[in-house]
Parts: C-alpha cells; sequence; structure tokens
C-alpha cells in the first residue's frame, strides 16, 4: 500500500501522509476502514515507531484519520479531500523543470509520456 523513498529529499512521514491521503482521495480507503496500528505499520516498512506516529499526527490534525481508544485507527467518517492548489501548483513547478531537464538529455514528448506511464504502473497505490 505505501511505498517509501529513502534516498529523495522529502520526509519519509511525509511521504506516508501524502500516500494515505491519495489512497483515500481515490477511494481505495473509505470512512471507517480501519488502518493498521502505527507498530504494525512501522514493521511492515521497516521504519521506526515514532515516524509513523508523526504521519499519524498529522493525519488525525487533518481530519483524514482518527483512534478510538480500544479499537483501533480509521479513516474519518467526515473525511472531505480537496487538493491543496499550492500544493498543486509546486509540483507543477517540480515536474516542469524535471522536463525541461529531460528534453535537454535528448527525450522526446512521446519518451517522456512513456516514462511517466511506467512511472505511475509501477506504483503500488
Amino acid at each position: 500500500m505505501i511505498t517509501l523513498d529513502f534516498k529523495g529529499s522529502k520526509p519519509i512521514y511525509e511521504q506516508i501522509v501524502e500516500q494515505m491521503k491519495f489512497a483515500v482521495m481515490k477511494g481505495y480507503l473509505k470512512p471507517m476502514d480501519a488502518i493498521p496500528s502505527v507498530r504494525k505499520l512501522a514493521l511492515e516498512l521497516k521504519i521506526t515507531p515514532g515516524t509513523v506516529a508523526k504521519a499519524y499526527q498529522e493525519l488525525e490534525r487533518q481530519h483524514i484519520i482518527m483512534t478510538i481508544r480500544g479499537k483501533g485507527t480509521f479513516i474519518s467518517d467526515e473525511i472531505t479531500i480537496k487538493p491543496d492548489e499550492t500544493k498543486v501548483m509546486e509540483i507543477r513547478k517540480q515536474l516542469t523543470t524535471e522536463i525541461m531537464e529531460l528534453k535537454m538529455m535528448g527525450y522526446n514528448r512521446e519518451h517522456i509520456v512513456e516514462l511517466v506511464k511506467e512511472i505511475y504502473e509501477e506504483m503500488s497505490i
């Protein structure tokens, strides 16, 4: 469900937050679906529980997940995620820079589109 990039510049907890939000937006996770405990997810991802706890705290702050004492952690039943326009513009800027670099390396439009498709298909979410 969650794929981490340990070599990238984005903190691991932010990667977890983004991928959980993406899974909710796409309908892979629905309101009241149970999600793994902090310890279980940390073991699955081979990271520290503190990193998962930080991600879960941020997801709770954004009302994406909720913890029910004695029952577990669930996707919030009152969730509404809308893309953050500022974030979308930031990603667009990053993509533009990367595409320009590929063009300078000799990639044409078709190669770049195919590369993006391959990356998207490789994603496990």
